[in-house]
């Protein structure tokens, strides 16, 4: 046994901005309509701070945003409690699962990636914010593509979601897979690099298709040289901060910087 495999059993994947929906752009648009809808609008940074999260623990992260709860009070009349929550992801479903659907193009590279770990014998699993009802229509649109993991697990299939590891244990658990130190976890959120850090996964940050620097692809490349160097630098630095062992600008750089610590370690 030698390469990859020598070191790694599994890699779990999250998806938006990670596999699929370049910039992670179909939770941030549907958060901002759930909450425009709704007589409170917010603004892209606010809609992302949170991001990873399962959705529920997510709108409930917002309304801890002191700007966030005003305008919600200013709108309902009473500061937002779990009925609000409620409300927000009664409304917040439809158009996810739109926005969902719309942006579920893979990531340049991420089919080829994950054959060429199938290759070598790892299994694939990955793991969501989504509810199983959102990721419907993404779980077909990325099997036509050519990406169907051994495993999907969703956010509220566990007792708890991000960052608490319970959705990496799941996986693990379902497929056979120990000890975790066998285990790559690959996100673009902090909250997603925190689950596999408290996992005890080997641990990657995905920085240029990710919610740290949220852009679609033709937005990133159309920034000049520098522009996009700070961008990716800073997005980076808070993934290692949330406890990325190691970055890579996408899925599609997964397999070199898996090989390079597969050489390391020896």
């Amino acid at each position: 046994m030698s390469g990859i495999r020598k070191h790694f059993d599994m890699v779990v994947f999250d998806w938006a901005g990670t596999m699929v929906d370049f910039g992670s752009r179909a939770p941030v648009l549907a958060l901002m309509e759930a909450f425009a809808g709704l007589g409170a609008p917010v603004d892209e940074a606010e809609a992302r701070r949170d991001m990873g999260r399962a959705k529920a623990d997510h709108v409930r992260a917002m309304f801890e945003q002191p700007r966030i709860a005003e305008a919600w009070r200013a709108a309902h009349g009473a500061a937002p409690d779990q009925a609000a929550v409620d409300r927000v992801m009664a409304d917040l479903q439809a158009p996810m699962i739109r926005l969902a659907g719309e942006t579920a193009d893979l990531i340049p590279g991420a089919a080829e990636t994950v054959a060429r770990l199938r290759a070598q014998g790892l299994k694939i699993a990955s793991c969501t914010g989504y509810t199983r009802q959102m990721m419907q229509a993404i779980l077909d649109r990325a099997a036509a593509q050519g990406y169907a993991p051994d495993l999907t697990v969703c956010a509220h299939e566990t007792p708890e979601g991000r960052p608490s590891p319970l959705m990496v244990y799941k996986a693990c658990v379902d497929l056979g897979v120990w000890p975790l130190a066998r285990v790559v976890k690959v996100d673009d959120a902090e909250a997603g690099v925190a689950e596999g850090r408290n996992a005890g996964c080997f641990t990657v940050g995905v920085a240029a298709s990710g919610n740290a620097v949220g852009l679609a692809a033709e937005a990133l490349s159309a920034l000049d040289a520098k522009a996009r160097a700070d961008l990716l630098k800073a997005a980076g630095e808070r993934l290692r901060a949330a406890g990325a062992d190691i970055v890579v600008d996408t899925v599609a750089d997964l397999i070199p910087a898996l090989e390079a610590e597969a050489a390391r370690r020896g």
